[in-house]
């Protein structure tokens, strides 16, 4: 129990950054809306899985990842963090930029329709897994809940429960967005939540940078 205590508070830290992170739609994201939309709720949905399965992929690939760097290479941690830290600065900048626009988002229904459901969670899949700021993010948020010393299952907890929230999250933006009105209610809130976005980005980057652990 006192190890669990130990790595919780890093865990849930993980945990924020991935929700906020998909809380702010990215190309993605949008893609999911813009195909619930236009082609269906259940397109979306297939969609939706197959990114959310690419999401899952990147976690494991980062925690093995890392976890191998970190058992030879003990300092590397220190550039992970600092790595980390800056791109998630990035993130708040680009959030505060965002909030700064008054031109609300914009969705598109992905090119080549007609797809079987599987068709569209294979697409899902392949566009999360060739989107390079994917590995950026993974990054960011596996370094922000696990410490030099951190054992194996901290990372297993992060990628489950971070892969239990992407199903849940990309679904329910599936769903919600299948209808025009829950676009422009999310068009009027757009700048609040990426000033918020922006202010916990900004305050985890400086976390990850000023820790020592």
């Amino acid at each position: 129990m006192q190890d669990f205590s130990t790595y919780l508070p890093g865990i849930l830290l993980a945990y924020s950054a991935f929700l906020l992170a998909i809380a702010s739609p990215g190309p993605n994201i949008l893609a999911v809306i813009g195909t619930s939309m236009s082609v269906g709720r259940r397109s979306g949905i297939s969609l939706a899985v197959g990114v959310a399965s690419g999401s899952f992929t990147w976690a494991l690939l980062t925690v093995f990842g890392l976890s191998a760097i970190l058992a030879t290479y003990a300092s590397a941690l220190l550039l992970i963090k600092i790595f980390g830290g800056l791109y998630l600065l990035w993130l708040a900048y680009k959030s505060f930029k965002s909030a700064a626009l008054k031109h609300d988002i914009e969705v598109h229904e992905l090119s080549g329709g007609g797809r079987t459901p599987f068709g569209y969670l294979q697409r899902g899949y392949i566009i999360q897994m060739t989107n390079p700021k994917a590995a950026l993010a993974w990054i960011s948020i596996i370094s922000l809940g696990m410490q030099e010393d951190a054992p194996l299952w901290v990372g297993g907890a992060i990628v489950t429960g971070t892969f239990i929230l992407s199903i849940i999250i990309h679904v329910l933006y599936a769903v919600a967005f299948s209808t025009p009105a829950m676009v422009r209610l999310y068009g009027k809130s757009r700048r609040v939540i990426q000033g918020v976005l922006g202010a916990f980005f900004a305050f985890a980057g400086l976390r990850l940078l000023m820790s020592r652990n």
